[in-house]
């Protein structure tokens, strides 16, 4: 099946293409927007590898979407590592609930069209904002770990959260005390 576009009150979410790139630049070389998502891209060259790199994924694999928000890009979601949730937002759209909107077109979607048992993430403590938004959403934390990903020479650590398929509980292991 193919990706299909999405459509929400403010935002378009179409599959992510290689003209993106420019735009998603800006978010890219932002070095306040990139503190907990990786290091910063400081040409428009890197931003153009990452997204021919993500195309060059199978959709089984990873599905991201750009948000558009009046034809501007302007950030994008998806999963990048199946079932690994991933997204960004530029800086001037944030506090709007633009991602609030676009997560909630899409994780229904992901689980429609995928055969996910659920989807996960994985957030830096400090990113309160993030955090926040996916405990709105129904993500619930499974653990947490330390010194995972290093980012602009900087150590941080990670909350791991998890979204079950609607409709199915997560279980867990009764132990046999008999």
């Amino acid at each position: 099946m193919g990706i299909e576009t999405l459509q929400t009150s403010r935002l378009t979410l179409c599959p992510m293409q290689a003209e993106h790139a420019p735009a998603l630049h800006a978010f890219f070389g932002d070095p306040q927007a990139m503190r907990f998502f990786g290091e910063t891209h400081t040409d428009p060259a890197q931003t153009e590898r990452w997204v021919a790199g993500t195309l060059a994924e199978p959709p089984e694999r990873c599905r991201e979407y750009v948000l558009l928000q009046d034809g501007v890009a302007i950030g994008k979601a998806g999963l990048w590592a199946v079932p690994e949730l991933g997204f960004f937002l530029r800086r001037d759209r944030w506090g709007q609930g633009l991602m609030r909107e676009a997560l909630t077109a899409l994780l229904p979607h992901l689980f429609d069209t995928m055969p996910l048992d659920h989807i996960r993430a994985d957030v830096d403590p400090r990113n309160a904002a993030s955090l926040g938004l996916l405990h709105h959403l129904g993500f619930v934390e499974t653990h947490r770990a330390s010194r995972t990903i290093q980012i602009g020479g900087e150590w941080a650590d990670s909350v791991y959260l998890r979204l079950s398929r609607p409709g199915q509980t997560r279980s867990v292991p009764v132990l046999d005390r008999t």
